[in-house]
């Protein structure tokens, strides 16, 4: 190659898009209800099983938030047989990791291995789900631990935000209202019979999925799993549906005052859409042009044009009701009332205009190139699999998933973003020293600014 030859000032041209196919699935239903999803990947001797639970925190009740979430982070704690310790050592032994997260849809019991220790893990994760002991120490240290993060999020000027955010977004009582961590009075009440109650009535096979990912034989797989799972009986509760009513449909500009503060931190949303919304896919590239990348509109506004922040970011939280539709952002205190209209003359272009055609190509392209980045391991995989059990999708949707960005052009993601982008409704949240923000604020005309008392 001649070096001298090459033009510096212009970048290279994309090559072709590589082909990617999602690895095969085998879907089999135990007589007990519990749904099994196998893939074969072989291009590494392990196994990722994810075991779903499907219901999360949105259905607990204000006096039960963040009972899930404890529930999960304390099934490791030991079962009839083994101490907390003892379960440790025996996944240690074989080389295998367990872990627990619970969000708003479902609480996920995942487990890692090599291939050929297989069984002796789906042996330890049988026991770990089914007969679980919960110790009360453990749940103890558990509560206090998240009770110290909820202490910790409210000192943090992000996460406060963001917590401040959703509570001014949603109605009084909505559960996308409350963190998902919980709240600290419910947090207290919580004990070791609560969440064991917690457990017997929602660890159960009927209802929830078991995805294996890995260099496994489909058919050696069900065999295992009927070994261990196949006598294992009940039905968790249907997921009701979830109510996500906003606060407000008026726009409103909310001052969280923290005394002595130099930034703001921004949030400014209001409730999006469903996971399985029509719209999915044109919201997916529409929001890749207004913020979901490093080129996007707010970003090359407040970033590269002015300066403001470092960067900003907008997001549709997909999830089994409409979760939030947010604008995410830090700026010095000298910049918010500027910040905040450039961000709404974005959300109000974008509505009303659409992305262009060149946006739209460049979007597409995006997402559906690093759509494959996301799936290069059987982790990744299986997380992706557990995601059609937890939302009800079709089993071709990964599978089909960059032929359908592919096919989103300019009039359906202008059609979906000025439905689901409403910059009237928007909740502004600000999270600053309220006596240095809120005069330049008042004088943008957005809307009533309401100063609520928050970290002196």
């Amino acid at each position: 190659m001649n070096l001298d030859a090459l033009d510096r000032n212009r970048p290279p041209s994309p090559g072709a898009m590589r082909a990617f196919d999602f690895p095969p699935v085998e879907s089999t239903r135990l007589e007990t209800g519990l749904d099994v999803r196998v893939a074969r990947m072989t291009r590494l001797p392990i196994v990722a099983v994810n075991l779903v639970f499907v219901g999360g925190e949105t259905p607990m009740q204000v006096s039960q938030a963040g009972l899930a979430a404890l529930t999960g982070e304390t099934l490791e704690g030991g079962t009839a047989r083994r101490s907390g310790a003892e379960l440790a050592e025996a996944f240690e032994r074989i080389g295998a990791r367990l872990g627990t997260s619970t969000g708003w849809d479902a609480t996920t019991v995942s487990l890692s291995c090599l291939a050929d220790r297989l069984p002796e893990a789906l042996a330890l994760l049988s026991e770990v789900v089914r007969h679980a002991s919960f110790p009360e120490a453990e749940v103890d240290r558990s509560r206090n631990q998240r009770l110290a993060r909820i202490h910790q999020r409210r000192m943090d000027p992000s996460s406060f935000a963001s917590d401040e955010a959703a509570r001014l977004i949603y109605a009084e009582g909505m559960p996308y209202g409350r963190p998902l961590i919980g709240t600290e009075a419910a947090l207290t009440m919580a004990d070791r019979e609560a969440v064991k109650g917690f457990a017997t009535g929602h660890y159960r096979p009927a209802g929830s999925g078991l995805v294996v990912v890995g260099d496994v034989d489909p058919g050696e797989v069900a065999k295992r799993v009927g070994d261990h799972f196949g006598d294992w009986t009940g039905a968790a509760p249907v997921p009701p549906d979830v109510v996500a009513e906003p606060r407000d449909r008026k726009r409103t500009v909310h001052v969280v005052h923290r005394e002595g503060s130099v930034q703001s931190e921004i949030r400014i949303g209001h409730p999006g859409v469903p996971k399985d919304t029509p719209d999915h896919f044109p919201l997916v590239v529409a929001n890749a042009v207004l913020g979901g990348a490093f080129t996007s509109r707010l970003n090359l506004n407040l970033r590269e044009e002015h300066g403001f922040t470092y960067g900003v970011r907008s997001r549709f939280s997909f999830r089994r009701g409409a979760g939030p539709f947010t604008v995410s952002t830090a700026v010095g205190t000298e910049v918010t009332a500027d910040a905040v209209r450039e961000v709404l003359a974005e959300l109000t272009g974008m509505a009303e205009g659409g992305p262009t055609e060149d946006e739209t190509r460049a979007a597409r392209d995006y997402v559906a190139g690093v759509f494959p980045l996301r799936l290069e391991t059987a982790g990744q995989v299986a997380a992706r699999l557990a995601e059609l059990v937890v939302f009800g999708l079709p089993a071709d949707w990964h599978g089909r998933y960059r032929d359908r960005v592919r096919a989103v052009d300019r009039e359906a993601a202008s059609h979906a973003v000025r439905r689901h982008v409403r910059p009237e409704e928007a909740q502004v949240v600000i999270v600053a020293d309220a006596g240095a923000v809120t005069p330049a604020l008042e004088g943008l005309s957005l809307g009533p600014v309401v100063v609520h008392e928050g970290q002196g």
